[in-house]
């Protein structure tokens, strides 16, 4: 899960995904990264925190931390937020294998950025929580 800062969206993205995963017995790793080094070695957002919380969920203990080309290897999906943090990993693709693995969160829709609003987190959350359902679904089929 990739968004700038690694502090709103991707966070909160990462805890949902990792939590409907567990739910279902994926065994799935999960994790998130921005596409830029602000916050590297913070924990989130503590709306985004708090969002999670209200819902179940702890991303307290999430780290954050910088997308890199390493993340092609070591994953099998990149899904971004919205279509700068679509443009900004695609320029780290080596080659179409890498490029193939990147797509954004709910499919042709962005996740908007909650940062200078309070008022956004709950609405960002729903739409995360929404693509999250779509991937499980789709990744336990076989239809991606």
């Amino acid at each position: 899960m990739v968004c700038l800062g690694n502090i709103c969206r991707s966070p909160l993205a990462h805890g949902i995904l990792e939590h409907m995963a567990d739910e279902q017995g994926l065994d799935w790793e999960v994790d998130s990264a921005g596409t830029g080094n602000w916050h590297v070695g913070e924990g989130p957002d503590r709306r985004s925190t708090r969002t999670a919380r209200e819902h179940g969920i702890d991303i307290s203990k999430q780290i954050c931390r910088q997308f890199n080309t390493s993340d092609f290897d070591e994953f099998d999906w990149i899904f971004v937020m919205d279509k700068n943090n679509l443009s900004d990993v695609l320029a780290k693709a080596s080659n179409q294998e890498d490029k193939e693995k990147v797509k954004l969160l709910l499919g042709d829709k962005i996740v908007p950025d909650p940062y200078y609003d309070d008022k956004q987190f709950e609405p960002v959350f729903k739409m995360i929580e929404e693509g999250c359902q779509v991937i499980i679904k789709q990744l336990s089929n076989d239809i991606y």
